[in-house]
């Protein structure tokens, strides 16, 4: 591993020094003499038969104490693994994406005064994680490693002289029209990748929000720094990093600045410097860029071992718009999504943090996918690119439709991805919308599909039946039992099948497929339609009387099915 470690290193910076490195590799060997000596990740792929929870800590209950006394819930739901989004010290300008410290996790999370010490940080910290790990739940959260808060002490000491050792840890210029070719991400937001700095008078680049300036990973500094910050949370017990922002990393003039060789050298170098001291620490890609191009990020089996499938997501949405399968066949036919490697995983979403990303469809189905849900200008997010909105909303609060999308994420390959308040049909928080946007001043319309849990109304809805939040919980708790029991869906093959009504031709509102894994097979048959569909049985379903949920199947002849409208079966 040190081997490998130093040919990243001499990819990277041929021309510097291995003094840094050599010192850093002692570094390493005493933090593994330390910490992992007697240590063995038994499952080093544990993430692919996980269902993630992702939350806000404060927004889901209050702080890291509230969210413990939510876990018993969260794994009688069938949750295995929880993604925390940002924890770390910030001034919460960005919903804590802009990172002020990245070592210490902001004290009103812990439940602690401001003046706390590291000791009692890390004493309530160790009790959440030591409780989600007994509960059998993983821990991962997020990190930008592309930048930093303009509050950081870094880029305070950087801002101050050109001769300062943190200068170089950012990117500047004496106008902003350097790379050119770099796309503006937060169009209607910012005006330019780059802003004036009036301490030193220069320009400093910032690809996200001008308070995020940009680290230079061409300092080999902030590549040694950023890896020991890894490697920090590595020790307090967190089982993964969602790494914010990837593609951005290495910055080159005459290019895009986006997904350049150099970008999978450090990504190796995280894996081999994480691997080294204890394998099975998840490296998360968040990368929304084509498959073709995010499957770079796995290189080998040698980089981030999960990263998001960003184009299936609109795809689920386009599918249920159109009540065709077409859209989700052609996503993931090896032509467009090719082969992993066998250790890496897909992770797969309906809502997040985030907007609905139209970026990664073409512009017919952008304008059509926004036209259909977009039932508030204020849900546009990046001129159209996205919809700002939660998942029932988007929805219009449909049981079967919200069903549907579930039992289609979740059958499909990949690890899904639950989003705080969905499993309770959570829906656009106006109020959060409008409080976020006077604290930030930025109408940022992602702040609707965000807000606080109000536990006391989900108690009351939970002991209703008749309710959509108790009705959506139950429909999610039944299809992660049934997930769960069946490795098929986790790690399995995916074969569509293609139903035929009874003139023979195939049914285009029919997604159907089989998962198999082993000894394991598992028939998926939905319809997409507001309306009963009838189909000709397959020789699957010469015997099956029952799916895995109880329910009979609606045979009409011995050959013969009718399908209720958006139904779903697993079989």
């Amino acid at each position: 591993m040190f081997a490998t470690l130093q040919q990243l290193w001499k990819q990277l910076y041929p021309a510097s020094s291995d003094e840094k490195l050599t010192a850093f590799l002692a570094e390493l060997a005493r933090i593994k003499q330390a910490h992992f000596a007697q240590a063995a990740e038994t499952d080093t792929t544990w993430y692919k038969d996980a269902v993630v929870y992702s939350a806000y800590a404060d927004l889901f209950n209050r702080d890291l104490n509230g969210v413990k006394a939510k876990l018993p819930e969260l794994q009688a739901l069938g949750i295995s693994c929880l993604w925390l989004l940002p924890i770390l010290e910030s001034p919460m300008k960005d919903a804590g994406f802009d990172i002020s410290n990245f070592e210490d996790i902001r004290a009103d999370l812990l439940g602690l005064p401001a003046t706390a010490s590291t000791e009692e940080k890390d004493r309530v910290f160790a009790e959440f994680i030591a409780e989600a790990h007994a509960r059998g739940i993983r821990l991962i959260f997020d990190i930008a490693i592309n930048h930093t808060s303009d509050e950081h002490p870094w880029f305070q000491e950087a801002r101050q002289s050109k001769q300062s050792p943190k200068r170089e840890y950012y990117i500047w210029s004496d106008s902003p029209d350097r790379f050119p070719r770099a796309r503006l991400l937060m169009k209607g937001m910012e005006d330019s990748n780059w802003e004036k700095d009036e301490v030193s008078g220069q320009y400093y680049l910032h690809r996200f929000f001008k308070i995020q300036p940009d680290l230079n990973y061409q300092n080999p500094d902030v590549l040694l720094d950023m890896t020991r910050m890894l490697i920090h949370w590595k020790i307090k017990g967190v089982d993964g990093i969602r790494a914010d922002a990837v593609p951005f990393l290495w910055k080159e003039d005459g290019t895009t600045c986006e997904s350049l060789p150099q970008v999978h050298l450090i990504v190796k170098f995280f894996r081999a410097a994480l691997d080294y001291l204890q394998p099975g620490t998840l490296l998360l890609a968040e990368a929304c860029q084509p498959p073709n191009d995010v499957v770079a990020y796995f290189g080998d089996g040698d980089e981030c071992q999960g990263a998001y499938h960003f184009p299936v997501m609109p795809r689920i949405y386009r599918a249920l718009a159109e009540e065709r399968a077409d859209a989700i066949e052609m996503v993931l036919d090896p032509a467009f999504t090719p082969a992993i490697p066998d250790s890496c995983q897909w992770f797969t979403f309906l809502r997040c943090h985030d907007e609905l990303s139209l970026e990664m469809v073409t512009p017919e189905e952008r304008v059509f996918i926004y036209k259909h849900y977009t039932r508030d200008p204020r849900w546009n997010y990046r001129k159209e690119e996205g919809i700002a909105a939660r998942l029932a909303t988007l929805f219009d609060n449909d049981l079967r439709k919200i069903r549907l999308a579930y039992s289609i994420m979740f059958t499909l390959p990949g690890t899904p991805i639950i989003y705080y308040g969905d499993e309770f049909a959570k829906g656009n928080d106006e109020a959060f919308y409008q409080e976020m946007v006077a604290h930030s001043g930025y109408a940022d319309s992602r702040y609707f599909a965000r807000g606080r849990i109000d536990w006391a109304q989900v108690e009351r809805d939970m002991q209703q039946p008749d309710t959509l939040a108790y009705q959506v919980y139950h429909a999610l708790q039944a299809m992660l039992r049934a997930r769960k029991a069946h490795k098929a869906f986790s790690r399995g093959t995916l074969e569509f099948v293609h139903f035929h009504d009874a003139a023979q031709q195939p049914n285009p509102h029919i997604l159907a497929y089989h998962r198999a894994f082993e000894g394991d097979r598992v028939l998926v048959i939905q319809n997409l339609s507001a309306q009963e569909q009838t189909i000709q049985t397959v020789p699957a379903l010469i015997n099956a009387r029952q799916d895995l949920f109880g329910q009979e199947l609606p045979y009409i002849a011995e050959r013969a099915l009718r399908l209720p409208s958006y139904a779903i079966y697993w079989i």
